[in-house]
């Protein structure tokens, strides 16, 4: 039997402790991002959550034991792969995803590296001042020139498309035109809760779109329950408002005398006693025929220059002249 180093065990067993000590569990990639920069991930994260870096095999036969004391946790084992760490935390894993996110800065790339995006140098003015730079720049490809004392790039040009590597000589071009293509940060691939294991694209979930969902389909019950007349308390003092509304609707049209028709009522029949009115000719007296020469005919539109102009508000008629006029227009 083969023997294995006491550190291996140790690792392996403070791994499986972890785990099943806490009830969120994590596996990040830690690819690309220097030492000095992961210790400094793993202090500020020291608050809220456990970071463990090793060999990944041992981290997969702590995986493999914890698994038998919580089921599920072994579906985090395909996520095992290249430079990767164990993050467990009580922070329910969406939270701890934002929080992996906020570790990442733009970072130069390397020999090697994949673009994650296309690489752009933009055309326009550098900073840079007459110099060997210039045959730098257009042996990888930038079309460069000197003009007015200044570095120019002529053209925009894409050095390497998305998905390809990014060869040595623009590897090192790059920095210079402060060109950051690469993102350094703890990547989280997949987190586990409560017997489901998360995946990256599961978590990526942008801030704010569950309240907004929530907000939605308020609205949407609201609209319902308003449409269908269901009494809730929320629906209630609506349909109390729609049914006042309508009720009004229906007196008015149905020429129905109560205390808030009346005045619509009155105010209806004087417009169609003066649209009687000014059809009959000598029917009505001075004092209404005065009026009915102010009203604009019936029907007659407005010049297209006064569509834009505001209407004047319409002065407001009491029930006693209301009365007063019908009462002289038909005796």
């Amino acid at each position: 039997m083969a023997h294995v180093a006491a550190w291996k065990k140790e690792m392996v067993s403070d791994l499986r402790s972890t785990m099943t000590e806490n009830p969120v569990v994590a596996i990040v990639s830690v690819h690309g991002i220097p030492g000095p920069q992961i210790q400094k991930m793993r202090a500020d994260l020291r608050d809220s959550a456990k970071f463990l870096m090793t060999r990944n095999n041992l981290i997969r036969i702590a995986l493999d034991e914890a698994a038998q004391e919580i089921e599920g946790l072994d579906g985090l084992m395909e996520k095992v792969e290249g430079q990767c760490a164990v993050v467990a935390t009580h922070t329910n894993p969406f939270k701890l995803f934002r929080r992996m996110e906020e570790t990442k800065a733009p970072a130069a790339a390397k020999p090697g590296d994949i673009a994650p995006e296309d690489v752009v140098v933009p055309a326009g003015p550098t900073s840079f001042p007459p110099g060997p730079i210039v045959g730098e720049l257009q042996q990888v490809g930038i079309p460069a020139a000197i003009e007015g004392g200044k570095i120019v790039i002529k053209k925009t040009r894409t050095l390497v498309e998305k998905g390809e590597p990014i060869p040595e000589n623009i590897a090192k071009v790059l920095p210079k035109l402060e060109i950051m293509p690469m993102t350094v940060g703890l990547n989280l691939l997949a987190a586990y809760e409560d017997g489901i294991v998360y995946d990256k694209e599961t978590l990526d979930i942008p801030p704010g779109h569950y309240p907004s969902m929530l907000a939605a389909a308020a609205g949407n019950a609201l609209a319902l329950g308003v449409g269908v007349a269901y009494p809730t308390p929320v629906t209630t003092p609506i349909l109390m408002s729609k049914a006042y509304r309508e009720a009004l609707s229906l007196a008015v049209e149905g020429a129905i005398p109560i205390r808030d028709s009346i005045r619509m009522l009155l105010a209806r029949a004087e417009s169609h006693m003066l649209a009687l009115a000014s059809q009959i000719p000598g029917l009505a007296d001075d004092r209404i025929g005065s009026r009915v020469g102010a009203a604009p005919a019936s029907g007659e539109q407005k010049d297209e220059d006064d569509k834009e102009e505001p209407e004047e508000e319409e002065e407001e008629v009491s029930e006693e002249e209301a009365a007063a006029g019908l009462g002289a227009l038909f005796g």
